[in-house]
């Protein structure tokens, strides 16, 4: 008698659809609806983050500027990150010249790059549903539709990151070579974008490439060695070149306190966000500023900035732990879909649980899922700078795994315990919504309930059969889009109705309790609920710039608002602050231009954002003393002292960001000789010195 044994049942890859007549239209809708909505009113948040317009404007005068990305076309400094995202808005502006629509409208391209580029990694192994779906997500994640609106470097930072994301799993479908090669290529550019942060992506690279891809375990080991030389050498031509330029001949690297761009890359941008030991921060945990920055963290803890909460203290960046992600200031931003990727992801491996190895679909899964979860637990932890913003880098994981998860789950639907997923997911959702959108009482206040009975009507329909086939199937679904997509869509249009200045910014309404950034300090020259410094500008008038907007405008932002703190408390008007542009009059904008030609500098001022407003409003160069912080030594008081002398700076124009916390540094020398050696003269309300006299 013979016996037959019987093969254990393997699960395959469903291969997607044929292409169908509406999804290029589809396609075009989608890509054209993220293109009008990044681009609507665009200008009206003027010049964005100051701190960066001013080196884009720099770079579209200089050459050397735009190479460095330095803050001023003078080339004294630069900004503290390397220059590729400058570097596209810097050749706009050389073509179109400088105003806000030609600075923001590359980020809004950026953005549409990214919605069509994580479609198209969706859709090649899970169709286009999944596709449209997970681009859908992400372009009405409200703090990606900030960041595709603003001129910080994340928008090209996530651009990046998709795209090393879509060549690994090319590598994973074929096990070319060439296919890794391009990831770590991918990689290294983001490196020149925002430095270590873009090295968060690499360990789920790495480790779904070894574990998924096509060729044996020593040729898919050296395929990652392939990568890695190729993301050093995509970044690497630029870091040595900077390292072995001479000091005396280009600008001082920003945020470093030895002008080096290696201290700059694994210090204040690197290890120090992480355990938050960051030399020259505006809080530094050591050195000899670190008890001044204690003291102000301790300070600012009474006014609402966070010094600890649930999951332990973070200082003045917001507790750390578990919860971060849902916090009043990141859970708007971001966590809407968190609870539901989860979910879907857990469900989505054991579906796929008996695929093959190479399996391409589970491999999306794990890189996704890795992404989501190495990111989103480096961000809950560090303990050093953080801002709300940053969670746009969780925005593509969360998108696709999504749209992964519910199209994979969904084609799976006749199965009762896939069904009982569906509906625990919907739920979870709503109730995420419920208690984000109740942190606004004020904001579309019948929205949550509207979210709260779909989602619920949503999980009682996909657990009957009946309901989740034929025509009634398709209103299940929207009900369910509703669910998932209605409170990230109020916000997104919250956000794209509202202008946003400073360096602090986050999407949406003001919410109550908001932390993250500096706090939830309101008031005026404070921040609104949502931890934003600088971050709305809800109406009144200001000075138009180039493009017909209003630069510098903040809440309630108060002209030369001090703190005592070497300041820290200027957070806007005239004079500019830490963490807002200056804000010039017209008489002091056209004294500033006179003679501009015989200066190299028409003017110093204490701190970047200081600096940036007058840069831009004059379009000279304005040398930023200490750069972002006011902390960095650069220059010092002997090189000021021989600039003056060799009549290469015009005026020094007192206020902004003071020399240090504590009033130590060069920047207070500097401010303490011009105080002793000129005479100070007031111009629409701000103090400046003629150095010339």
């Amino acid at each position: 008698m013979t016996t037959t044994l019987e093969q254990p049942k393997v699960e395959t890859p469903e291969p997607p659809p044929a292409r169908r007549r509406w999804e290029p239209w589809a396609l075009a809708a989608l890509l054209v609806g993220t293109a009008v909505a990044y681009i609507w009113g665009l200008g009206a948040s003027g010049w964005a983050n100051s701190f960066y317009a001013a080196a884009v404007q720099a770079g579209s005068e200089s050459w050397k500027a735009f190479f460095f990305g330095s803050s001023d076309a003078a080339n004294s400094i630069t900004v503290d990150k390397p220059p590729m995202s400058l570097w596209l808005m810097s050749l706009s502006v050389r073509i179109f010249g400088l105003s806000s629509w030609a600075m923001l409208v590359p980020q809004a391209l950026l953005g549409v790059g990214s919605v069509a580029l994580l479609y198209a990694t969706v859709k090649r192994w899970f169709g286009a549903p999944a596709g449209l779906l997970a681009g859908l997500v992400l372009a009405l994640t409200p703090i990606a539709v900030l960041m595709f609106r603003f001129n910080n470097p994340d928008a090209l930072l996530v651009l990046l990151m998709i795209a090393s994301v879509w060549a690994m799993l090319r590598a994973v479908e074929d096990g070319r070579t060439r296919w890794m090669v391009l990831t770590g290529v991918f990689v290294g550019l983001g490196f020149l974008t925002k430095q270590l942060q873009v090295m968060l992506v690499v360990p789920p690279l790495a480790l779904t490439y070894l574990f998924a891809g096509p060729p044996k375990f020593g040729k898919r080991l050296a395929q990652c060695f392939a990568a890695l030389g190729a993301m050093i050498v995509s970044a690497g031509w630029w870091l040595l070149t900077v390292e072995l330029w001479p000091a005396s001949s280009r600008p001082w690297i920003g945020g470093s306190q030895n002008n080096s761009i290696l201290e700059l890359t694994l210090g204040y941008n690197g290890l120090g966000r992480l355990n938050g030991e960051e030399t020259g921060s505006v809080t530094p945990g050591g050195g000899a500023r670190g008890e001044a920055g204690a003291a102000m963290g301790d300070a600012m803890a009474g006014g609402g900035f966070p010094g600890g909460g649930p999951g332990g203290g973070g200082g003045m960046w917001g507790s750390t732990g578990i919860t971060r992600m849902f916090e009043s200031a990141q859970g708007g931003q971001i966590a809407w879909l968190i609870p539901a990727a989860l979910i879907l992801l857990v469900a989505g491996l054991v579906v796929r649980g008996r695929a093959p190895r190479t399996d391409t679909q589970r491999a999306s899964f794990v890189v996704w899922g890795l992404w989501l979860l190495v990111t989103g637990l480096t961000f809950s932890f560090m303990a050093g700078i953080f801002h709300a913003y940053y969670t746009v880098a969780l925005a593509p994981a969360v998108a696709a795994l999504v749209a992964i998860g519910s199209v994979t789950l969904w084609r799976r639907r006749d199965t009762l315990w896939v069904r009982a997923v569906l509906a625990v997911t919907l739920l979870a959702t709503a109730a995420m919504s419920w208690v984000l959108l109740g942190r606004s009482a004020s904001f579309v206040p019948w929205l949550k309930w509207a979210v709260v009975v779909a989602g619920v009507l949503a999980a009682v329909a996909v657990l009957i059969p009946a309901l989740t086939r034929g025509r009634i199937a398709a209103v299940v679904t929207l009900a369910a889009l509703f669910t998932g997509l209605a409170g990230p869509t109020a916000y997104a249009v919250d956000t794209i109705a509202t202008p946003h200045t400073g360096s602090i910014v986050s999407a949406g309404p003001t919410v109550e309790g908001g932390r993250g950034g500096f706090g939830g300090m309101g008031g005026p020259g404070g921040m609104d609920g949502a931890g934003r410094m600088g971050g709305r500008t809800d109406g009144g008038a200001a000075p138009t710039m180039p493009g017909g907007a209003a630069p510098g405008a903040t809440d309630g932002a108060t002209a030369g608002a001090t703190d005592g703190m070497g300041g820290m408390g200027a957070m806007g008007g005239a004079a500019g602050g830490l963490l807002s542009g200056s804000n010039p009059g017209e008489e002091l904008v056209s004294l500033l231009e006179q003679d501009a030609g015989n200066y190299t500098w028409v003017a110093a001022a204490i701190g970047s954002n200081s600096a940036s407003g007058y840069q831009l409003a004059t379009e000279d160069p304005v040398m930023p003393i200490g750069g972002f912080n006011g902390s960095d030594p650069s220059p010092t008081l002997e090189q000021f002292q021989q600039y003056v002398a060799d009549g290469k700076i015009h005026y020094f124009i007192a206020g902004g960001r003071g020399g240090g916390m504590g009033g130590d540094g060069t920047a207070s020398e500097i401010s303490t000789w011009v105080q002793a050696n000129f005479t100070a003269v007031t111009v629409d309300g701000v103090t400046l010195y003629d150095l010339t006299s």
